[in-house]
């Protein structure tokens, strides 16, 4: 009988271990606590290139003065024809799919929320999950995003990219 209650009373503590060590481990760590996200914390931008939060990234991830205080969010010149540029402080992506045809979309992948890091070949790319997206009508064009990204409609004054 001594035999069965030992073997209850350890499978009874490593069932507690089970629960408890992963909570500890919840709350305990040496970083401060904040979420590394890929999409706000880019790993391919030397510090000298991140210029502020409100920095405006082109489709080679140089950044581009965006947002001037004529409330645009970026000079039309500095949107690629086929590519596109990624108003983080707006979270937005303005592509040029074609010359002199602009067009906008939410930055935020549809498949869990990261914030969109690229835009190279025709495609807005998102690091999180490998979903991509079209710089024509933001329809999903691979990765596990189903629903397209939202079109927020734009217009060019002078020489910038304004919300319309």
């Amino acid at each position: 009988m001594t035999s069965s209650l030992s073997r209850r009373r350890a499978l009874s503590g490593a069932a507690t271990l089970g629960v408890g060590v992963p909570l500890l481990a919840a709350c305990g760590g040496g970083d401060d606590g904040a979420a590394k996200d890929p999409a706000t914390t880019p790993a391919t931008d030397p510090p000298s290139t991140a210029s502020s939060p409100t920095a405006t990234e082109t489709a080679s991830g140089t950044p581009s003065s965006g947002g001037g205080s004529g409330g645009g969010l970026v000079a039309a010149g500095d949107v690629p024809v086929g590519g596109g540029v990624i108003v983080k402080d707006a979270e937005l992506v303005v592509t040029q799919p074609e010359a002199g045809q602009y067009k906008a979309f939410s930055a935020i992948c549809t498949h869990q929320g990261c914030l969109v890091s690229s835009v190279s070949d025709g495609r807005i790319q998102c690091p999180c999950h490998g979903s991509s997206f079209s710089i024509s009508d933001g329809s999903p064009q691979g990765g596990p995003a189903q629903s397209p990204l939202s079109e927020v409609a734009v217009t060019v004054a002078g020489d910038e990219v304004t919300r319309a």
